[in-house]
């Protein structure tokens, strides 16, 4: 489809062919998605997808409302939204089943747990109750993992400038028809920043990031310089790929099923999802002490599809370092995880830059799920109708 196209448009989604009425204005005030009604699909934030699905649940009327981690993908300023309006489900006559996977995550208005381990169900009964459980203390807060010595960086079939900075965008804009995405970007990663770059729902991270990764065709005719190169000289979509490790949620939700833990990392080779090429030794030995420097040596010759959520996301981690990329870019990368991976996959990052030559670039809505390794800090900044982005320390 054209970039101007919307395709589905989120007021069609929510109404799903039925006409609007009090209480589906109601909700969108709530929720404050009247701005983005007639919005693609594609174009809205995660968080702003997880508002648009709920309005479309709660107009239907159900018997029972299953929540899924509703405050996942959620700025600050939604997150308290979103507190508010569960809040108000919950003193209504719908019954709500809410899906968490941190203690701090349970509104004050549930009044019974039930708290699961390994799919069988450790405790349940009435709020106080469970939350006085030793076990379940111990279940939301186990002992932290032991993080081991980085493996030796593996060949890099590209040779970069030997000064300079890595990245370089000068008054960059993008625009998809009347919807301004970006404006008069002005961004220089250098060679010793780990970049934090925040924003609320919406605001464009994801935009700006895709005109660095090559994965955006508005970077043509625009000043922007990749790795000494400046963008549209005749560079590969493939040359800019391959100094980047990437991970993400869309990456992970995505990922190819039916291999083990061990084929997971060694894809990272090739950046493709799935193992298809021939591989050896090499990759091997590199993709085994990359699980053990993550701590995950024990799982290596395990189905992936059989780990938990959180032990995915740190393979998938080792995926993204493998070929010892220039920048690891890592969009909301403690998305959907509970506490306990949360700090581990903090310390892991950690644990990264400051043991190897790779930059982060951090992207996330959260202040709290920073790194201590970040200098540099991208924030985009309400302004008038969009947003400013501003850098910093």
């Amino acid at each position: 489809a054209d970039a101007s196209d919307p395709g589905t448009r989120v007021q069609a989604v929510i109404l799903d062919g039925h006409a609007p009425d009090d209480h589906f204005y109601h909700w969108v005030e709530r929720l404050r998605i009247g701005h983005i009604l007639q919005r693609g699909l594609r174009f809205i934030s995660t968080g702003e997808m997880r508002k648009t699905l709920l309005i479309k649940a709660i107009l239907s009327e159900p018997a029972m409302l299953i929540l899924d981690s509703p405050l996942d993908g959620l700025d600050q300023a939604s997150e308290q939204e979103m507190r508010q309006v569960i809040d108000e489900l919950l003193h209504s006559t719908i019954t709500v089943l809410m899906l968490c996977r941190q203690l701090e995550d349970i509104p004050s208005g549930i009044s019974h747990i039930m708290a699961l381990e390994q799919g069988e169900i450790l405790a349940h009964g009435e709020r106080d109750n469970i939350l006085a459980d030793a076990r379940v203390k111990a279940l939301m807060n186990p002992p932290a993992a032991d993080l081991g010595e980085l493996p030796p960086a593996a060949p890099r079939p590209y040779q970069l400038p030997d000064t300079g900075p890595l990245l370089e965008l000068h008054n960059v804009s993008v625009s998809y028809g009347d919807l301004e995405v970006l404006r008069d970007v002005n961004w220089t990663l250098e060679r010793h920043n780990h970049c934090y770059v925040s924003g609320p729902n919406g605001c464009g991270k994801t935009t700006l990031l895709s005109l660095v990764t090559g994965d955006n065709h508005k970077a043509y005719g625009q000043d922007i310089t990749l790795f000494g190169i400046r963008r549209g000289s005749g560079e590969s979509v493939w040359d800019i790929k391959q100094k980047y490790g990437q991970l993400d949620t869309q990456l992970h939700l995505n990922f190819a099923r039916g291999m083990h833990v061990l084929e997971v990392v060694v894809s990272g080779f090739f950046d493709t999802i799935g193992l298809f090429d021939d591989w050896g030794d090499v990759q091997r030995d590199n993709a085994d002490q990359w699980l053990a420097a993550l701590g995950l040596a024990r799982y290596s010759r395990e189905s992936f599809d059989a780990l938990s959520f959180g032990l995915q996301r740190m393979v998938l981690l080792a995926r993204a370092m493998v070929k010892s990329p220039v920048i690891l870019l890592l969009d909301e990368p403690t998305l959907g995880l509970d506490g306990h991976h949360r700090k581990l996959m903090l310390r892991a990052i950690d644990h990264i830059a400051g043991n190897c030559d790779t930059r982060i670039i951090f992207v996330s809505h959260s202040a709290g799920d920073t790194p201590s390794c970040i200098n540099q800090h991208l924030s985009f900044e309400p302004r008038d109708e969009g947003f400013e982005v501003v850098s910093g320390k």
